[in-house]
């Protein structure tokens, strides 16, 4: 709930504007959506027996490295070459959708993942990065859904529940406005060294 709102508070603008004629975009966000669902319902009970350990995490963590950087790489050629992204249309809204439904993995980054396949597929940075954003709504609302069972039978007390979203809420604002900033820039390089700096450690841990 806290990372919901966070998505909500960033990008209320681009969320209002969804529902202004001719809807174009909303559709594009539900078609964005569907890959998602149809693996979250299909495959995660496959995706939670193969990588639910975590042995995998070093190589999702390095592959979402790799994905910032090619993001990086993919811009900066664009700019060398006087070249500019377009809007999402529907090819792009379905190389995201796509995705989104691999950011299920364990440990790769769904913003990482999702606007690396916006921008590889032709789009601009400033406007991928919302509808990425945007995207993880109903994924969110729906494993709060899913998941909302078990924590009525027995999970977080109140207090332990509002902390939670608390912090969720501002880990997502920093994320939301840090993604806005750095995607597809020379400032979003740390963020890769961060997550191989995480790989390894990751790897350390499996081995030890």
């Amino acid at each position: 709930v806290g990372t919901l709102l966070a998505v909500v508070v960033v990008f209320r603008r681009d969320i209002a504007a969804l529902f202004r004629p001719p809807l174009k975009r909303l559709m594009l966000l539900a078609v964005a959506t569907v890959p998602a669902g149809l693996a979250g319902v299909l495959l995660s009970g496959a995706i939670d027996e193969a990588f639910g350990d975590g042995r995998w995490l070093f190589a999702t963590f390095a592959a979402s490295g790799i994905l910032v950087l090619m993001t990086r790489l993919i811009v900066r050629r664009r700019d060398i070459r006087g070249l500019s992204g377009g809007n999402t249309d529907l090819p792009r809204a379905v190389a995201m959708g796509v995705a989104q439904a691999a950011a299920l993995l364990p440990g790769l980054s769904r913003s990482g993942t999702v606007i690396f396949a916006g921008t590889a597929a032709g789009g601009s940075t400033e406007d991928i990065v919302p509808f990425a954003f945007m995207m993880s709504v109903p994924v969110i609302i729906g494993s709060a859904v899913l998941g909302g069972a078990g924590m009525l039978d027995g999970g977080a007390g109140p207090v332990q529940t509002a902390v939670g979203c608390s912090a969720a809420f501002l880990t997502g604002i920093v994320s939301a406005k840090l993604t806005l900033k750095c995607a597809g820039k020379a400032s979003s390089i740390p963020i890769a060294v961060y997550l191989f700096s995480l790989s390894m450690l990751s790897l350390v841990l499996e081995l030890v």
